[in-house]
């Protein structure tokens, strides 16, 4: 029985908490979640200031592609 209630003693107080309109954690939350906005806007600024480098213009045929183009010249099955 002192299993059971070792369990269920913090689902409960965590449920009471909830049914009187505190949310635990919440502060902590929005908190964090304003850490991680303000840190991702100093990164883009960051990387607004640096020039990617260009991708080249043409690839080569890879992959699926290539199997398509291949298979793109026979005739259909009789």
């Amino acid at each position: 029985m002192a299993e059971f209630l070792i369990a269920v003693i913090p689902l409960a107080l965590l449920v009471v908490a909830l049914l009187f309109g505190r949310y635990p954690g919440c502060e902590t939350a929005m908190r964090l979640a304003a850490r991680i906005a303000a840190r991702s806007r100093a990164a883009r600024t960051a990387t607004a200031n640096w020039i990617r480098p260009r991708p080249p213009l043409s690839q080569g045929i890879r992959g699926g592609l290539l199997l398509a183009f291949g298979l793109s010249g026979r005739a259909p099955p009789a």
